[in-house]
């Protein structure tokens, strides 16, 4: 049995063996190896292969045509739209589009498949390669977090099957979903943390909305992920035993499925089990993955190239055209308020991944220039009654086709605070009242009688009366503290309505306080 070996002269190929002796599986590192599979619902009027229209919510098997139940003699129309917006999101994440992608039959029997395969993209997909840029959260909320890229093997064109619901034993098919346009965004296993996947998915999300590609709303199905997941020592180049996750149903879902996975396969690791190639379901509610089955080998789908459909042919100036339409994506934006309008990172972090409120930014900063105020008034007053109204809505989201302030407006808020019209404390009041109703600054202000204080005899006497009521704030000030005149300000603050011009209520109290 091998002893310490500063003990004995040891034999190089011996001592090798006796370090591997010592790293037990329990002192063993792992790290995981995550890639996702997306489903991204296109926004189209009609569905891929057919003129049939699609909405959610509506009555189940009402949007549904013979192409889609695939009666005989039908034959599919490929939708243009579709392929046009998937190119347009392969050239977003930098993917080599093929000059020529067609089109396969993926062929098994499942109840929500009508036709009994689907229409997809196997072997000539419109997309390979390519990557998302992400960025993790940094240190802190003020600062920006370290960006990377996430390599991408390819992104397709397929169509959707229909929707099961369950009721006891007994399960209803809805049709209704059925050829929907879907764009599957494949990952390489290229992630190694849950924060790493939770912002792959916040990047690819963005991205969509802002190409106007899709909403991306999970709730409606619109975003759909599965997620694979091994784990292998720390220093290992092969891939370990891959398990695939499904329902996965929200974006902080797919972190909490992985966290709680990569956790489990470690522990089986470290206690001597093995990992089984296995699909399993992630339960939101008890906060664990369940087996729902093997997968020892990979599903045999029989492809083949679909005989009722031609191969598509993507030119360089379809190419060259789509590219020179693309909006400014949401991290070079962030850069750029930053370098044009010195924004901080916890304001450009919260304005710039929702395009509208970027453009409602830019534009009332056009009118006036205080950028930094305004961007403060969209990033938090804004957002805030937006919340409000969405927690008041029955579950609606908040639409920026209903908003009422105006930029120009907002410019004006700011511009009546900086010419000492009103305080910063009353302009959070006119705020919300211009958002509610629509009205001006100008028009809030003189309805209410909002005109901030000027009148200097008015607030001495306040200031002399809030002085003789906090006795101790000034006499702490008096020996040096500073920030003991805030007190006191409060006070004249409160008792003028808020009314009261700051800077001449700070520079009447110092002056008294001096004697």
């Amino acid at each position: 049995m091998p002893v310490a070996c500063g003990t004995f002269t040891v034999q190089p190929m011996i001592f090798v063996d006796y370090v591997v002796l010592l790293v037990s599986r329990e002192a063993m590192e792992y790290e995981a190896v995550i890639g996702l599979e997306v489903h991204v619902q296109i926004m189209t009027k009609s569905k891929l292969f057919s003129r049939c229209p699609y909405v959610f919510g509506e009555e189940p098997n009402t949007l549904t045509d013979p192409v889609i139940l695939g009666l005989p003699g039908t034959l599919p129309v490929i939708n243009r739209e579709a392929v046009m917006k998937t190119i347009k999101a392969g050239l977003i994440f930098g993917c080599d589009i093929v000059g020529t992608a067609k089109w396969d039959r993926k062929n098994y029997f499942y109840p929500d498949c009508p036709k009994n395969y689907q229409i997809s993209q196997n072997s000539d997909p419109i997309c390979r390669n390519g990557y998302v840029e992400i960025e993790l959260q940094g240190p802190s909320r003020n600062v920006m977090g370290e960006h990377r890229k996430i390599a991408l093997d390819r992104i397709h064109l397929e169509e959707d099957v229909g929707k099961l619901t369950h009721f006891g034993d007994d399960s209803g098919i809805d049709f209704n979903r059925a050829g929907v346009a879907l764009m599957e965004i494949v990952s390489k296993p290229d992630m190694h943390s849950p924060d790493e996947a939770f912002a792959y998915l916040n990047s690819l999300r963005m991205h969509m909305i802002y190409a106007e590609i899709s909403d991306c709303d999970m709730e409606k199905g619109e975003m759909r992920c599965d997620a694979n997941v091994s784990v292998r020592p720390v220093g290992e180049q092969k891939l370990g035993t891959k398990v695939e996750i499904k329902n996965l149903n929200s974006i902080s879902g797919v972190k909490n499925g992985l966290e709680f996975e990569i956790k489990r396969q470690i522990s089986e690791l470290k206690n001597g089990g093995k990992i089984s190639q296995e699909t399993r379901r992630w339960d939101a509610n008890s906060c664990l993955t369940t087996v729902m089955r093997s997968k020892e080998t990979a599903f045999d789908y029989r492809y083949f190239a679909d005989p009722d459909l031609m191969p598509i042919r993507i030119s360089q100036e379809t190419r060259d055209e789509i590219l020179s339409r693309l909006p400014e994506f949401p991290f070079a934006k962030q850069e750029r308020f930053f370098r044009q309008y010195d924004l901080p990172y916890t304001v450009t972090s919260v304005i710039c991944p929702k395009p509208e409120l970027g453009k409602f930014f830019e534009d009332a900063a056009a009118v006036y220039n205080n950028p930094r105020v305004i961007a403060n008034f969209v990033a938090n007053d804004m957002l805030r009654e937006m919340s409000s109204q969405n927690r008041g809505n029955d579950g609606e989201s908040f639409s920026f086709n209903s908003l009422k302030i105006s930029s120009e407006n907002l410019a004006d808020l700011v511009w009546l605070i900086d010419d000492g019209v009103i305080s910063k404390q009353i302009a959070q009041s006119v705020f919300i009242e211009m958002f509610q109703t629509g009205k001006s600054a100008d028009a809030i202000v003189e309805e209410q009688g909002l005109r901030q204080n000027t009148d200097s005899d008015e607030l001495m006497e306040l200031c002399k009366a809030a002085i003789a009521k906090n006795e101790k704030a000034a006499n702490e000030f008096r020996a040096g503290k500073d920030a003991a005149i805030n007190a006191i300000k409060g006070v004249v603050m409160k008792e003028s309505g808020g009314r009261a011009n700051p800077a001449i209520i700070d520079a009447t109290l110092r002056k008294l306080l001096k004697f």
